[in-house]
C-alpha cells in the first residue's frame, strides 16, 4: 500500500501535532490497510461485521434445521448439551473445521418438538484446562437460575419476529444532545430490580417530561454481579436477562423513539469479566483466545481480562457486536467506556506530561485502529449514530474524522469537569473558590472537539463516594428537607447545587448529561447488594416520590433542572459553541458572560449582595431575566425582581471605546440569565 503523501488535516490544522506527523501518518496508514483488507475479503465494513449472523443458533432454510457454531481453535473437543437431550454432556458432538471454528446441524425433523424457544443449553469443552461446561459467546440470552445462581445458555426463538415497522427514528434530528444516564436495574423506586417494562412505563415519561433527548443505558449487557455496575461483562449479545427479555428492551427502544428520546447503549469493550463459569475467559481452554497470553492480557487495576484488538477475530467478535446491537435492538450510538485503558498499555496510570505520551511504546496501536474501525462501522451502518468516548487521556484525533486523520467519535466526555467540582467541594471553601480557575476548566477544550459536559454521572454516585447533594449538604439532608425548615447547610446546598448545575452547562460543552436521580438531589449512594450490606436493595433504587413531595425541598431543585434544560433548548445554547467571557470580577466573585441574546451572571460570593453592581453587556438594549437560581418557585429568596428591566448605557473605556453596561442587584450565592431585547 502506498505510503500517506499528502499532509492530513488533523496536523495541516494543529501545529503542536506537525514535529509528530510520521506517527500521526503511521496511525492513519495502520487503519486504511485495515479496511483495504476488510475491502478485499468481504467487500465492506458493514457486511464483514456480521458475525452474529454466522455464529451461535443461524436457521437454514435449505437444510430445514439450526446450526450452532463458536471459534473456539484450542478445544480438542466440544459438545453441546441442554433439557433437548437430557443433559448427557458427550452425547452431541460438534466438529472443527481448518478456522477452529465448530459446528453441529440440528434437523428440525428430529429436533423441531424438543429444541424449543426457551431451551437451556451449554457446550461442553475440552481444553488444556480440562473438561468444563461453558456458555457460547454468542449467546444472545443468559439466564439465572433462582436457587442454584448458576448460569445457563437459552435457546432464544420467539415465534413471531419483534415488529419495528414505523420506527425510523433519526438521532441527528433532535438537536444538541441532552442526556439522562440510566441503569434499568436501580430505576425503580421499590427495593428490587428493575425491569425494562417498567423503565418502558414510569421512567422514560419522566425523562420526556424533564425535557432530556437522549437515555444513555448502563448495564445492558449480560454480567454475573449486578454489583459491577453492567462493566464485568460475561454475554457480549445477551442483554441482561435478570430486568427482562430481549423483545422488552426492543419496546423500551421502540417507545423511546416514539416520545422523541434517542437510546445511547454504555458499550464495555475495553475489559471482559475473569469468570470461567458465565463469561468468555479461557473458552477454549487457553489464556489467549480473546485475551493476549500470560499477564498482558490481565487489566490488575479492574481485576479483569483485556481484548487482543491486533487478533483478526477478536476485532471480528468485537465489531459483530457493534453492529449487532444497532441492528437487532435499534440502539442510536455508544458511549464507548475505559476507552483511556483500551488504549495504553498502562491503561492510563501515568502523568500525561508531553507530546510523546500519545505516541510512545506506552500506546496500543491495535485498539486505536479497532476504535476507528468501530466508529466507521457504527457511521457507516447508521448515519445519524452518536458515539461518545470516556477518555481522560486527551488522546490527539479522538473526536476528529477518520478523513481527517482522527479515531472518529463524535464526542468525548468532559470528565475533568466533575473532577473539578469534587475537589472544590471537598477541598476549597467556597467563598476562596478562584472563578477563573473555574472558567479555565468549563472552557478547556478544542474548538473541533465536541465535549458532553457534566457535573457529575454515576462515577460520582458510588459507595464510597457521594453525589455533589450529598457533599453539599450530608446528613442534613434526612433532617431539613422539609420546606419548613430553616437551615443554613441546606440553603447553601441548594443554591450551589442549581448553579453547579447551570454553569456546566452553560460553559462545559455541545452536550450535557445528568445521572437519574441527581437533577433533584437524590440523597442516597448507590450501594448495590452484597455481602457487606446483608444483600439489601435499599440503596440500589431512586426514590422519585421525593422530587413529587410537596412539602420537601427536592421538588424545587428538580423545577430548577426543568427550568435549565428549557431555556438551554429554546435558546439554542449548547450549539452556540464557547461562551463570550464579559467579566471575571475576583474581590465580588462575579463572573458574566453571554451566549448569543442571552446573558449568564454568577456571584458565587458567599455574603456579597451589591445594589446597582454595573457589568458589561456585549451590545445594547434592554435586559430582562428570565431564569434565576434565586427564584422563590426554585426554593430561592427571589431578591431580586423577575420583572424588572435593564437598560444599557454607554460606559467610557481606557481606549476611548464605548461598551455597553446594565446595573442589576447582584445577589450573593445567585445565578441568573438575562434575555436582551432589542
Amino acid at each position: 500500500m502506498e505510503k500517506t503523501t499528502r499532509r492530513l488535516p488533523i496536523v495541516e490544522r494543529d501545529e503542536w501535532l506537525q514535529p509528530v506527523e510520521a506517527q500521526m501518518n503511521l496511525r492513519h496508514e495502520r487503519y486504511e490497510r485495515k479496511m483495504a483488507d476488510i475491502g478485499r475479503s468481504a467487500g465492506s465494513l458493514v457486511d464483514y461485521a456480521n458475525g452474529y449472523r454466522y455464529f451461535g443458533w443461524q436457521w437454514d432454510d435449505v437444510l430445514d434445521g439450526w446450526w450452532l457454531r463458536e471459534w473456539l481453535p484450542g478445544a480438542h473437543d466440544v459438545y453441546v448439551f441442554g433439557d433437548f437431550n437430557n443433559w448427557q454432556r458427550t452425547e452431541i458432538r460438534m466438529h472443527k473445521d481448518a478456522a477452529g471454528v465448530w459446528s453441529v446441524f440440528f434437523p428440525a425433523a428430529m429436533y423441531r418438538d424438543r429444541l424449543r424457544h426457551g431451551s437451556l443449553y451449554k457446550i461442553h469443552v475440552h481444553g488444556d484446562n480440562g473438561w468444563l461446561d461453558r456458555i457460547p459467546a454468542y449467546a444472545r440470552r443468559v439466564v439465572q437460575d433462582d436457587e442454584t445462581k448458576n448460569y445457563t445458555a437459552q435457546f432464544w426463538n420467539p415465534a413471531e419476529p419483534f415488529d419495528w415497522r414505523g420506527d425510523a427514528f433519526d438521532a441527528s434530528k433532535i438537536g444538541s444532545l441532552l442526556i439522562y444516564e440510566a441503569h434499568v436495574g436501580m430505576a425503580q423506586e421499590r427495593e428490587g430490580v428493575g425491569t425494562y417494562r417498567e423503565f418502558t412505563e414510569k421512567i422514560l415519561p419522566i425523562i420526556k417530561k424533564d425535557g432530556y433527548n437522549a437515555v444513555q443505558l448502563m448495564a445492558v449487557a449480560e454480567h454475573p454481579y449486578y454489583g459491577s455496575f453492567g462493566y464485568h461483562v460475561s454475554s457480549f449479545f445477551a442483554p441482561s436477562s435478570r430486568c427482562g427479555t430481549p423483545e422488552e428492551l426492543k419496546e423500551l427502544i421502540r417507545r423511546a423513539h416514539e416520545l422523541g428520546l434517542a437510546v445511547i447503549m454504555d458499550l464495555v469493550h475495553a475489559h471482559y469479566v475473569k469468570n470461567l463459569n458465565e463469561g468468555i475467559n479461557s473458552l477454549d481452554g487457553t489464556d489467549h483466545l480473546y485475551s493476549p497470553p500470560g499477564d498482558a492480557g490481565y487489566q490488575q487495576y479492574w481485576d479483569s481480562k483485556l481484548f487482543d484488538y491486533g487478533k483478526e477475530e477478536v476485532q471480528h467478535f468485537l465489531l459483530s457486536n457493534v453492529k449487532y446491537w444497532l441492528d437487532e435492538f435499534h440502539f442510536d450510538g455508544y458511549r464507548f467506556d475505559g476507552v483511556t485503558s483500551m488504549i495504553y498499555r498502562h491503561h492510563g496510570y501515568v502523568t500525561f506530561d508531553s507530546r510523546d505520551r500519545f505516541f510512545d511504546e506506552g500506546v496500543n496501536g491495535d485498539a486505536l485502529t479497532y476504535l476507528t474501525l468501530a466508529n466507521r462501522l457504527a457511521h457507516d451502518f447508521r448515519p445519524s449514530a452518536v458515539t461518545i468516548a470516556e477518555d481522560v487521556s486527551g488522546m490527539p484525533g479522538m473526536c476528529i474524522p477518520i478523513a481527517d486523520g482522527g479515531i472518529g467519535f463524535d464526542y468525548r466526555l468532559g470528565m475533568a469537569i466533575p473532577d473539578f467540582w469534587i475537589k472544590q467541594l471537598k477541598e476549597v471553601p467556597d467563598e476562596q473558590w478562584d472563578i477563573r480557575e473555574m472558567w479555565s476548566v468549563m472552557t478547556d477544550r478544542l474548538p473541533e472537539v465536541k465535549t458532553v459536559a457534566y457535573a457529575e454521572s454515576h462515577d460520582q454516585a458510588l459507595v464510597g463516594d457521594k453525589t455533589i447533594a450529598f457533599r453539599l449538604m450530608d446528613k442534613e439532608m434526612y433532617f431539613h428537607m422539609d420546606r419548613a425548615s430553616e437551615n443554613i447547610v441546606i440553603d447553601r446546598g441548594m443554591a450551589l447545587h442549581k448553579m453547579i448545575r447551570l454553569m456546566t452547562i452553560s460553559t462545559g460543552g455541545q452536550a450535557y448529561l445528568n445521572f437519574m436521580g441527581n437533577e433533584f438531589g437524590h440523597p442516597e449512594w448507590i450501594d448495590f447488594p452484597r455481602e457487606g450490606n446483608g444483600w439489601s436493595y435499599a440503596h440500589a433504587r431512586r426514590q422519585w416520590s421525593l422530587a413529587k413531595n410537596g412539602f420537601l425541598r427536592y421538588a424545587w431543585l428538580g423545577d430548577f433542572d426543568r427550568a435549565m434544560i428549557r431555556l438551554v433548548k429554546k435558546y439554542k445554547v449548547l450549539a452556540d459553541g464557547y461562551p463570550w467571557n464579559l467579566l471575571m470580577d475576583e474581590r465580588n466573585k462575579t463572573m458574566a458572560f453571554s451566549h448569543g441574546d442571552l446573558l449568564f451572571v454568577f456571584n458565587w460570593h458567599p455574603s456579597a449582595s451589591i445594589p446597582d453592581y454595573e457589568l458589561p453587556v456585549q451590545a445594547p438594549g434592554k435586559y430582562v431575566p428570565v431564569l434565576s437560581t434565586d427564584e422563590s418557585r426554585f426554593g430561592g429568596q427571589e431578591r431580586q425582581s423577575m420583572a424588572a428591566e435593564h437598560f444599557s448605557f454607554d460606559a467610557g473605556e481606557g481606549d476611548g471605546q464605548r461598551q455597553p453596561h446594565i446595573r442589576i442587584y447582584n445577589t450573593s450565592r445567585t445565578a441568573t440569565v438575562y434575555l436582551r431585547k432589542k
